[in-house]
């Protein structure tokens, strides 16, 4: 009897110690009563993804899941998504999860003229900086605007971005630390993307409102706590 009640007190305290990490601990996709006045919007409340749909697309494939409170590419297949609303000047916040080695994006001022999302949106790139292959690294735009500092968490944590877009300054920050700044449409913008890859594609950057998309680049990643405030309104 002694040892079943020193057993349920340990228990017991297991659980206690839980509840209080869920208490103390950050309240994750929801929004500050702050953030409600200054004029933030969650696009992602947890739940479901019912603010998202597949490019060029109504649902949301199967290969993408809500669990935990985020949502998670499982595996390739499922497709980029994009948000049902469109915006051109606005704040975007967002956390991310990358598996080892993998890769991903978010775009902006995407539409769906073209048969791909980044042959309009420009893509600020995501990926495991250690074990990723590609040269461009996470919170860059990519082929464009390089940071000289990596402030990223290793793949399988998470990282906080934070990106604002305006006509007069875009800015990106990774958990904290300014990243890059530009002018989308600049002289120096257009001599960036003249250089690229993206100059075979004339609609390209041009878009000045159009869809947030999520990239599926076939590798496992994880969003959570995205919220954007839109500038326009």
């Amino acid at each position: 009897m002694k040892r079943s009640i020193l057993f349920s007190s340990a228990i017991l305290g297991l659980l206690t110690s839980s509840v209080l990490a869920d208490h103390h601990g950050k309240k994750q996709n929801q929004l500050t009563d702050e953030e409600k006045q200054d004029g933030w919007e969650l696009l992602f409340d947890g739940k479901d993804l019912s603010q998202w749909r597949n490019f060029k697309g109504e649902g949301i494939r199967d290969q993408w899941i809500v669990k935990d409170g985020a949502f998670t590419l499982t595996k390739k297949g499922g497709g980029d998504i994009l948000t049902k609303k469109q915006f051109g000047a606005f704040e975007l916040k967002f956390d991310y999860k990358i598996s080892k080695g993998g890769n991903s994006g978010f775009m902006y001022h995407v539409t769906e003229e073209e048969n791909t999302p980044w042959k309009t949106g420009p893509e600020v790139q995501i990926q495991d900086n250690v074990d990723g292959h590609d040269p461009q690294k996470a919170g860059w735009l990519y082929q464009l605007y390089a940071a000289e500092t990596d402030a990223t968490n290793p793949a399988g944590e998470w990282n906080t971005m934070h990106i604002i877009i305006t006509p007069e300054k875009c800015v990106h920050y990774m958990n904290g630390t300014k990243y890059v700044e530009y002018v989308k449409g600049s002289k120096d913008w257009d001599e960036k993307v003249a250089a690229s890859k993206f100059s075979k594609f004339p609609k390209f950057g041009k878009p000045t409102k159009g869809h947030i998309n999520f990239q599926d680049h076939g590798n496992v990643v994880s969003f959570r706590n995205v919220k954007v405030k839109d500038l326009d309104s």
